[in-house]
């Protein structure tokens, strides 16, 4: 008697099957399912201010914003600006739940994480928080973005991540259609902390998308800070320029 049945016609082996480029649709031996060449043509942000990522012209420096008034998070990382093509591929994974896009933005930013925690000072949080979406915005989308993302990276960085310690209470207006200011107003109430929320003395990294302004990275910071949490980081795929830049 044999365990396996007796089939001698081809088996389809996954492990050796030829992936697409999901940029160019070329074929790729990348596990990332990106061909080297759209890999390296993708926006790296080179130069940023140390504290809140925002592109500069010189690596190792501080934007005027945060020397004036430093942001409740210690740093920011992220691998792109967003431009062509991330933004893109966000907006495809994000609006047209294109998830292997999302899925492929995440291992190449958990692929850059890990370089800078092996090559730089660069210290590894106790656990991965995703940024929690308004509850209406949840609904029309049916998924939220920070979720999966922070899903993948604490698989490829062996990370934990918790998904309820983060509270949205309150359904606020949309960031995009709001200036800097209008943005920490409409954000003041926004967050809170699950009960009993095991906080003190913790190294937590927020988990987005894009960061523009930072007024929510700086809200959630603030209020995990205040709760006693040691250090707050933020990772996301890409940082905005400036405007007018």
């Amino acid at each position: 008697m044999h365990c396996q049945p007796d089939h001698k016609h081809q088996v389809y082996i996954w492990l050796k099957n030829e992936q697409t480029c999901l940029i160019c649709d070329e074929a790729t031996h990348s596990r990332h399912c990106v061909c080297n060449v759209c890999e390296t043509e993708l926006p790296w942000l080179l130069a940023a201010c140390e504290s809140c990522a925002l592109p500069l012209p010189m690596d190792g420096l501080i934007c005027g914003q945060c020397l004036k008034k430093p942001p409740a998070f210690k740093q920011v990382i992220a691998p792109w600006t967003y431009s062509f093509p991330i933004d893109s591929l966000i907006s495809r994974f994000k609006h047209q739940a294109r998830w292997p896009l999302g899925q492929m933005l995440a291992r190449l930013l958990g692929q850059h994480l890990q370089h800078r925690f092996d090559t730089t000072e660069l210290p590894r949080p106790d656990c991965l928080l995703p940024v929690p979406m308004a509850r209406k915005r949840l609904r029309e989308r049916g998924f939220n973005q920070a979720h999966m993302l922070a899903r993948w990276l604490s698989q490829d960085l062996d990370i934990a991540v918790d998904e309820h310690l983060l509270l949205r209470p309150h359904d606020t207006v949309a960031q995009q259609a709001l200036d800097a200011k209008s943005r920490q107003r409409n954000l003041r109430t926004a967050f809170a902390l699950a009960a009993n929320a095991d906080v003190t003395g913790r190294h937590f990294a927020l988990v987005d998308d894009v960061l523009t302004t930072g007024a929510t990275a700086h809200s959630l910071a603030r209020l995990l800070i205040h709760a006693g949490a040691r250090r707050v980081d933020v990772y996301c795929l890409a940082r905005t320029p400036k405007p007018g830049t």
